[in-house]
């Protein structure tokens, strides 16, 4: 089992043979020594029992719950909820996805068996799909839809909707521009 702390807004791996392994399956980013994740990677980790996540109070390690680890990031973390519920199903569906913060998404997703690279890709290494995770009863002008679905064209991507419902079960919505 792989233990973590809490820095900041992230959870923090220090055990580099751990982290290599982690970073190599698509989960986190390699930051000095260490490998960060965010909150709904760790929080997908821990559910899947594979991450301990400890804070330190005055020096000592306090181990934290399910409970107190997912209050923590639903109160730090912008539509935490529906986030974890899209990341574990697009997870479990053999998905990588990674953060999609630079291009005004939740996420960006990559087809099964993609690994991340630095430098030149082919077409099938760049990201497929930019997703954004919405409970039912959000809403938006189509001003900001229209925004959303030319921004995933610019960078050769489609444009996602993956509404979370009251039960969590998620609908995944394609919005594509067209031109007569």
């Amino acid at each position: 089992m792989l233990e973590g702390e809490f820095l900041e807004q992230r959870v923090v791996i220090l055990d580099k043979g751990a982290f290599n392994e982690l970073e190599e399956s698509g989960f986190g980013k390699i930051s000095e020594d260490r490998l960060e994740l965010t909150l709904v990677e760790a929080m997908f980790l821990f559910n899947k029992e594979k991450l301990n996540i400890f804070t330190k109070e005055k020096n000592k390690k306090k181990k934290l719950s399910k409970v107190e680890l997912y209050d923590f990031c639903a109160k730090n973390e912008r539509n935490f909820h529906a986030r974890l519920i899209v990341y574990t199903d697009l997870r479990d569906r053999g998905f990588l996805v990674k953060t999609g913060f630079k291009f005004g998404t939740d996420f960006r997703v990559y087809e099964r068996g993609v690994k991340l690279k630095k430098g030149p890709k082919a077409m099938f290494e760049h990201t497929k799909w930019v997703v954004h995770a919405i409970p039912e009863e959000f809403s938006c002008s189509f001003p900001e839809l229209s925004r959303a679905v030319r921004l995933a064209q610019n960078i050769r991507s489609e444009m996602i909707w993956a509404i979370v419902d009251s039960e969590n079960d998620v609908t995944y919505y394609s919005i594509k521009r067209i031109t007569p």
